[in-house]
C-alpha cells in the first residue's frame, strides 16, 4: 500500500486476498510482460509446489532479478522469532542460482547472522551492518512486586507525558482487554489490538491509532509489524518478553524520528515464571522427536534467561542490550539515558527488595509482602516492612510445636505408605496424641517473648527516623529549588506512622515507614510541603486538645444539682468547687487512695451483709405489726 503511494507497482498474496485478486495477480505474473515489479509473499507459499513451479517459470523467462528475505533472523533456530517455513527458502539457492538473495534484519546476533549465512547457502556474502544502539530512547524497567498497582502506576506515567503516541505490549489477549478498560476509564484515548478481535475491529482500531484518533494501542506483540509510524513516544512492555531480540525489535518501535522516546518494562517474578512455563513447553509438538523438543525449549529459555538478566541484573541496561547483539561498548556511551545509570542507588535498591521478596515467595508461596532490606539495619538484623525474617526463620518451627514426636507422627500420617493403611479410629487416636503432646510441652514463656518482640522499641524508632531522613535528602537532591529542616521533618513523619500503627505492632509500622519512604521518591515539592504542614497542624491540635481537656473540671457528680445558669461551660457539665476556689486547687487536692481488690471486696461484702441485716430486721418489724 506504501509503494503503491509512491508510484510503485506492488502486489502480495495472502489468505487475505479474495480468489478473485488473486487470479488477477497469477495471471499478470503469467502475461508476457507483468505489470508487478514487487511481489510479498510468505515463505509457507513459496514452500508449495505450485507457487515454487510459478517462480521457476518466470526465472527461466528471465524476469527474476532479486529474492529479498525479510525478517532473516527468523531462519536460525537461534532468532527469536523461529519459524520452521524460513529454514526451506535453503532451497531457492539450488533452484534459482543466478539470483542474487538479499537477508535483511533488525535483530540478529552474530550466532543468527551466521546461521543466517549458511541456511541459505551464501558465498562470501556482502555483509553490511549499523550499530544496534538507540540513542534517543531512555529505557527503564519497573518492578510490579514492588508496586501496589501497577495499573495506576502505567497509568499515571502515560498522563505524565501528556497527549502522545504510545504502544503497551501484553502476553494475553484478555489483559489487553483489561488494561485497554482501565486505561479508559482513566481518561486515556486507547484501544485493544489482538487477534481475538475481527479483521473489521482490528482495521478500524489500527486505523484510528495512525490517523491519531486514539493515542494508545494496548496489544500483543503481534502488533507493529510493518507500522512504520515514526512519532511513537512511548513503548511499554507490560509483561516481560520472552527475548532480548524480540524486546529490542519491540522497543525500537519508539522514537523513529529520533526524538528523545521512552522504553519502559514492567517486570513481576509471577510473569517470568509464566513465561518460563510457556517456553519450556512450546517445542512439544507431536511431529517433533523428543530431541529436537528438548534442543528448542533449551534455546528459548537460554533466550529468555538473556532478558531476566536485563530486568534483575545491576549495570547500564543500554550496555547490556548492545553487548547481546555483540557490540562491545564502555557505559559511558549511555549518558544516563536508562534508569540504571541515572539513579544507581535506587534501582539497587530495588533490586535488594526483589531479591528478598522472591526469597520469601520461595519460602512461604504467594505473598503480596513487600521485603525491604536495604534500610539500615537495627541491632545488625534485617528487618522487612512486616517482619523480622530472622525472627521468623529462628521461632516459626518451635511456635508450631516443640515436640518432635508430634510432627513425626503427623509427617508419617501423610507420606508413609503404612499409616495409610490404618483404620480411622486409630488415625485419630495419633493425631490426638500429637496434639496432646503439643499442648503439653508449649511454652509461656515463648508466648511472652513473641508479644514483647511485636514491641516497637526507641532504637526501632529512631533507625525509621534515619531511614526517613536519608530518603527526605534524596528527595531534596531530586527537587533542587525545595529546603527544609530534615530533622525535624523527618521526626514529624515518622511520629505519623507510629500514631498510626504505633499499638497495631512493628510489623504494620514498618510498612507504613515504608510507604512513606516510597512516596518520598516520586512526590512533588508541593505535595511534601502539604503533608508536613498537615503533620505539624494535627500534631499542634493534639497538644491543644489535651491541654484543654487537663484544664476543664469534672462534670457534676450530684445527679439533682440544679444547673448554674450563669455558667458558660458547654453541656450539663458543673464545677464541684466552689466560686471562690481556685481550679488549680480542686486538680492539686489529695484523693483518697485507691483500695486494693481484697479490700475493696470485703467492703462489698461488709455492706451487703449490712444490706442484709437491715432487710431482716425490717421483715421481721413487719411481721410483728401484722400480728398486732
Amino acid at each position: 500500500m506504501a509503494l503503491k503511494k509512491k508510484g510503485i507497482t506492488a502486489e502480495f498474496l495472502s489468505s487475505t486476498k479474495t480468489a478473485e485478486a488473486k487470479n488477477k495477480i497469477h495471471e499478470d505474473l503469467d502475461s508476457g510482460k507483468p505489470s508487478t515489479r514487487l511481489l510479498y509473499v510468505t515463505p509457507e507459499l513459496i514452500a508449495t509446489p505450485g507457487f515454487m513451479s510459478k517462480l521457476s517459470k518466470i526465472y527461466a523467462r528471465g524476469l527474476l532479478s532479486l529474492i529479498a528475505i525479510d525478517e532473516a533472523h527468523c531462519i536460525s533456530t537461534w532468532g527469536h522469532d523461529f519459524r520452521p517455513s524460513y529454514r526451506k527458502l535453503s532451497s531457492l539457492r539450488s533452484r534459482l542460482p543466478d539470483v542474487p538473495v538479499l537477508a535483511l534484519t533488525a535483530t540478529a546476533v552474530p550466532k543468527v547472522q551466521k546461521d543466517v549465512v549458511d541456511s541459505l547457502q551464501m558465498q562470501n556474502p556482502l555483509i553490511l551492518k549499523s550499530s544496534f544502539n538507540r540513542p534517543n530512547i531512555y529505557y527503564e524497567v519497573r518492578y510490579k512486586n514492588l508496586l501496589d498497582d501497577a495499573y495506576a502506576d502505567l497509568c499515571n506515567t502515560l498522563k505524565s507525558k501528556g497527549d502522545v503516541c504510545a504502544i503497551i505490549y501484553c502476553l494475553e489477549r484478555s489483559m489487553c482487554d483489561d488494561l485497554s478498560a482501565n486505561l479508559s476509564q482513566s481518561g486515556i484515548s486507547c484501544a485493544a489490538y489482538h487477534a481475538g478481535l475481527n479483521n473489521k475491529m482490528r482495521t478500524s482500531v489500527l486505523d484510528d491509532w495512525i490517523s491519531s484518533k486514539i493515542k494508545v494501542v494496548v496489544a500483543t506483540v503481534a502488533f507493529g509489524y510493518g507500522i512504520d509510524r515514526k512519532d511513537v513516544r512511548i513503548v511499554c512492555h507490560f509483561n516481560i518478553p520472552k527475548s532480548m531480540e524480540a524486546f529490542y525489535q519491540e522497543s525500537g518501535r519508539a522514537g523513529r524520528d529520533q526524538l528523545p522516546s521512552t522504553s519502559l518494562l514492567y517486570y513481576g517474578v509471577d510473569d517470568r515464571k509464566r513465561m518460563e512455563f510457556i517456553l519450556s513447553n512450546s517445542g512439544s509438538k507431536k511431529l517433533q522427536s523428543s530431541n529436537s523438543q528438548e534442543e528448542s525449549s533449551r534455546v528459548s529459555l537460554t533466550a529468555f534467561n538473556q532478558m531476566v538478566e536485563y530486568c534483575e541484573g545491576s549495570g547500564c541496561r543500554r550496555k547490556r542490550i548492545l553487548e547481546s547483539f555483540g557490540e562491545q561498548v564502555t557505559a559511558s556511551l549511555c549518558g544516563k539515558t536508562c534508569d540504571s545509570c541515572r539513579h544507581p542507588n535506587l534501582v539497587a535498591r530495588y533490586l535488594e527488595d526483589l531479591t528478598t521478596a522472591c526469597a520469601l515467595r520461595q519460602k512461604n508461596g504467594s505473598s503480596r509482602v513487600f521485603i525491604t532490606s536495604s534500610t539500615d539495619a537495627i541491632n545488625e538484623k534485617q528487618l522487612s516492612e512486616f517482619w523480622n525474617r530472622d525472627e521468623e526463620g529462628s521461632g516459626s518451627e518451635e511456635d508450631i510445636s516443640d515436640s518432635d514426636d508430634g510432627n513425626e507422627i503427623v509427617n508419617n500420617l501423610t507420606r508413609s505408605k503404612r499409616h495409610s493403611r490404618l483404620g480411622v479410629n486409630e488415625k485419630l487416636s495419633l493425631l490426638q496424641r500429637a496434639e496432646e503432646n503439643f499442648y503439653r510441652n508449649k511454652n509461656t514463656d515463648k508466648q511472652s517473648i513473641k508479644v514483647d518482640k511485636n514491641a516497637i522499641s526507641d532504637t526501632m524508632r529512631g533507625a525509621s527516623r534515619q531511614r526517613l531522613q536519608n530518603a527526605l535528602n534524596q528527595a531534596q537532591q531530586r527537587l533542587d529549588d525545595f529546603k527544609i529542616e530534615m530533622e525535624t521533618s523527618a521526626s514529624f513523619l515518622e511520629d505519623e506512622c507510629y500514631k498510626k500503627y504505633g499499638k497495631a505492632g512493628k510489623s504494620f509500622y514498618y510498612s507504613q515507614v515504608a510507604s512513606t519512604v516510597r512516596w518520598l521518591t516520586t512526590t512533588s515539592s508541593t505535595n511534601l510541603m502539604n503533608r508536613l504542614c498537615e503533620i505539624n497542624a494535627s500534631t499542634s491540635m493534639n497538644v491543644l486538645s489535651e491541654t484543654e481537656h487537663a484544664l476543664t473540671p469534672p462534670p457534676a457528680l450530684d445527679p439533682c444539682a440544679k444547673e448554674d445558669t450563669g455558667n458558660e461551660l458547654s453541656g450539663n457539665a458543673r464545677s464541684e468547687t466552689s466560686p471562690g476556689v481556685p481550679m488549680e486547687s480542686s486538680l492539686n487536692a489529695k484523693l483518697p487512695q485507691i483500695p486494693s481488690f481484697s479490700e475493696f471486696v470485703n467492703s462489698r461484702k461488709a455492706k451487703g451483709d449490712q444490706s442484709n441485716d437491715s432487710k431482716k430486721h425490717s421483715s421481721r418489724v413487719e411481721k410483728k405489726m401484722r400480728v398486732q
